[in-house]
């Protein structure tokens, strides 16, 4: 059963009944049931909390306008069952289980903050799936790519091919790849009479291509930088244009909604469906306000399937994923002075939130940590 409930400013809430919530996340499969029974009293405790509809952790979803997700895309929701006996999802397994991240173009005003910024995202990567392998790729230019590229009519913004970068990401997946992600600064398009695209990906190839450049606050501003003077030509093949391309600063919540991004695009090539039970990262979003209201982490029922197929223990996750948000200043000592450094601060105040929800969560798993 489904509950819908309207406030003074006609937001919809959806929310399920506890029963509902139960066979989702336990299912009603005896050997499905089995397995729900070897989680920790803690764990059960913490993934059952989503069916309380006061609980503080899991909340139900909501809607605030017909161009929301759910509205303009019905699909039928996937309960942990159904994610289990779904033969085509993709698995690791030894000798195919590492996630790489290729980066394309760059990111931010300098190379010393491109390289900052991929590593500050392969390190949240790595805690998020948790247990898994993340490895950085070389980065390359655009023009390593071979790719079309052509100025956006309406934002007059340079945009890249996206079907093209996944060819080129083809070539280049390693061996020993689960999948391989291509993130960039530049706009995406998919084919000449779309606008744009935030990402595109082949799920049975384990690819996908990811563009952070309008979750810049300013992309959308009639002053954003990255506009071109409308008289500008573009010469196919020439990409010099992309020499001196604005990419915008590396703030506290690009690094939100970009580590947001990139651990919902990968969760669909585990298998992951757009989550329709509960508040959770992987929920669909039409546009950016939609997306800043989705939380940076999974519910009970997406926790599970991931769990399912990786093998992680929830509070370890957890306590991962603490750790990159609350390191800040570091020191290391240089292999070639001896001397020590002090690497630059990772801009995580937008993280605030979720930092204070893991907390929460962890005090929920505490009996197991003793």
């Amino acid at each position: 059963m489904i509950l819908f409930s309207y406030c003074q400013i006609e937001m919809q809430l959806i929310q399920h009944s506890e029963e509902t919530l139960r066979a989702a996340l336990v299912s009603k499969r005896q050997d499905l049931v089995e397995s729900y029974q070897k989680y920790s009293p803690g764990e059960r405790r913490l993934l059952e909390e989503g069916f309380h509809p006061d609980s503080v952790l899991f909340g139900p979803i909501t809607l605030h306008s017909e161009s929301d997700w759910i509205h303009s895309h019905p699909e039928p929701r996937q309960d942990f069952a159904d994610f289990y006996r779904n033969p085509y999802r993709c698995t690791p397994v030894k000798g195919r289980n590492t996630i790489y991240i290729q980066s394309i173009g760059s990111f931010g005003d300098s190379e010393e903050s491109t390289q900052l910024y991929v590593a500050w995202l392969q390190e949240y990567c790595k805690a998020f799936y948790y247990g898994l392998a993340v490895r950085l790729l070389e980065p390359v230019p655009v023009s390593d790519t071979s790719c079309a590229f052509r100025v956006n009519t309406n934002s007059h913004n340079l945009q890249i091919h996206a079907g093209d970068l996944l060819r080129y990401l083809k070539k280049r997946k390693p061996r020993d790849a689960f999948c391989i992600v291509g993130i960039t600064m530049t706009d995406l398009y998919p084919k000449d009479s779309w606008n744009f695209i935030f990402g595109q990906a082949s799920l049975t190839e384990g690819m996908g291509i990811f563009s952070f450049a309008r979750y810049d606050d300013n992309f959308y501003s009639s002053n954003y930088k990255g506009r071109l003077q409308k008289t500008k030509k573009l010469t196919p093949g020439d990409y010099s244009v992309f020499s001196d391309c604005y990419t915008p600063p590396i703030t506290s919540i690009l690094l939100y909604r970009s580590c947001r991004t990139l651990t919902h695009e990968i969760g669909h090539i585990f298998g992951l469906k757009h989550c329709q039970w509960l508040r959770c990262v992987m929920q669909g979003s039409n546009h950016l306000e939609e997306s800043d209201r989705r939380p940076l982490d999974l519910c009970p029922i997406c926790v599970r399937k991931l769990q399912s197929a990786i093998g992680f223990r929830i509070e370890e996750r957890y306590q991962a994923i603490l750790q990159w948000i609350e390191s800040g200043l570091s020191s290391v000592t240089s292999k070639d002075t001896g001397e020590t450094e002090t690497k630059p601060h990772k801009p995580t105040k937008a993280f605030e939130e979720s930092r204070e929800w893991l907390l929460k969560c962890l005090s929920v798993l505490e009996d197991d940590l003793i």
